[in-house]
C-alpha cells in the first residue's frame, strides 16, 4: 500500500498485482481517514463500491445523499454534481467496461439510469455477506483476489452484451472517442436505430454521448499530466479551445485549468498505473460469434 499526497489529502491507495481473470475489470484500494469534498469526475466505466470500513463513504448528489457500497453507471459526476466525503473509509473500487458489466451486476447499467443505485437493490443480502467477508480479510491482495473471483463468478453466469454493441463500444475506446458514430451501424451491419436502440438499453448510454465522455476522459487525464489546454484540444480532437473548455465544463463543471489539478484523475497513476481505464474484452471480428471471448 502506497500513499498518496495531494494537497490537504492523504489516502492510502493498494493496487492487485496480477490483472483480473476478466478484461474489462480494474481494482484498486482506498484507506482514508478523512475524505473531504471529492468531486466526482465523469468516467467512461460503471463504478462499483464495496466498502468494509468502520466509517462509510458518502455520495452526495442532486438526487440525494447514498452511503457505503453502491454502484453508478458511466459518466458518474456529470456536471460536476457528485462529491464523495467521509471518514475512517475502506473500500474497493471497482471499473466495470460497460461490455462486461450488465454481466456482472446482474442487470444493465440502462437501469441505473444516471443514478448512484445502493447495491443492496441489486444484490440484497450478498453485500453483507462480502463487507463482513472483505473486513476479516487481512491483506489487500487477499481482498482483491477475493472480489475478483466473485465478479468473474457473476459475469460467467451473466447475459452477455450483443457482438455487434461491443464491437461499436470498442470502436470508439480505440479511437478515444473520435470514431465517427454515424458509420459504426454500417460497420456491424445494423440499422442506425436498431444500433443506438440496443447500445443505449445495454451499456447505459448512447453512442454519441459515449464518444464525448471517451474523449473527455482522454482529455481530463492529459491535462492532469500537465499538458497545455492548447495541445490537449488539438490531440484529442476539438474544434479548438473553447471547444475543449465547453466539454469540460459540462462533464465537470469546472474549468480545465480546475480539473488538471483535480484528485479523482490524480490518483489513477498510483491506483491503476497505465490502466485508468480497465482493459477491453477483446471482440471477435465475425461480430456474430456468441460470448465475447476473455482476455
Amino acid at each position: 500500500m502506497r500513499t498518496f499526497t495531494h494537497g490537504t489529502a492523504v489516502w492510502d491507495v493498494a493496487s492487485p498485482l496480477r490483472p483480473s481473470r476478466v478484461a474489462g475489470i480494474g481494482m484498486a484500494g482506498f484507506r482514508a481517514r478523512d475524505l473531504d469534498a471529492l468531486r466526482m469526475v465523469p468516467h467512461p466505466a460503471v463504478t462499483l463500491l464495496l466498502d468494509f470500513g468502520a466509517g462509510s463513504p458518502v455520495l452526495d448528489y442532486a438526487a440525494g445523499q447514498q452511503r457505503g457500497s453502491l454502484v453508478a453507471g458511466p459518466g458518474l459526476g456529470a456536471g460536476g454534481a457528485v462529491r464523495a466525503w467521509g471518514e475512517n473509509v475502506e473500500c474497493v473500487q471497482v471499473r466495470l467496461s460497460p461490455v462486461i458489466a450488465r454481466a456482472v451486476l446482474g442487470a444493465s447499467p440502462a437501469e441505473l439510469d444516471g443514478a448512484v443505485v445502493p447495491l443492496d437493490d441489486l444484490w440484497g443480502r450478498e453485500v453483507s455477506r462480502i463487507r463482513e467477508r472483505l473486513s476479516e480479510v487481512a491483506s489487500w491482495q487477499d481482498r482483491f483476489g477475493m472480489t475478483d473471483a466473485l465478479l468473474c463468478r457473476r459475469y460467467a453466469a451473466g447475459p452477455p452484451v450483443d457482438p455487434e454493441v461491443a464491437w461499436a463500444w470498442k470502436r470508439i475506446i480505440g479511437s478515444r472517442g473520435l470514431v465517427r458514430v454515424d458509420g459504426l451501424a454500417a460497420e456491424v451491419g445494423w440499422s442506425r436505430k436498431r444500433l443506438w436502440s440496443r447500445f443505449r438499453s445495454q451499456l447505459g448510454l448512447p453512442p454519441k454521448r459515449a464518444g464525448r465522455l471517451v474523449r473527455f476522459d482522454h482529455a481530463a487525464h492529459r491535462l492532469v499530466a500537465g499538458v497545455g489546454a492548447a495541445r490537449v484540444a488539438a490531440d484529442a480532437g476539438y474544434t479548438d479551445q473553447s471547444h475543449l473548455h465547453r466539454d469540460v465544463m459540462a462533464f465537470t463543471g469546472a474549468t480545465p485549468s480546475a480539473v488538471a489539478g483535480e484528485r479523482f484523475l490524480a490518483v489513477d497513476g498510483l491506483a491503476w498505473p497505465g490502466r485508468g481505464t480497465p482493459a477491453e474484452p477483446r471482440v471477435s471480428t465475425g461480430l456474430r460469434s456468441g460470448r465475447l471471448p476473455e482476455a
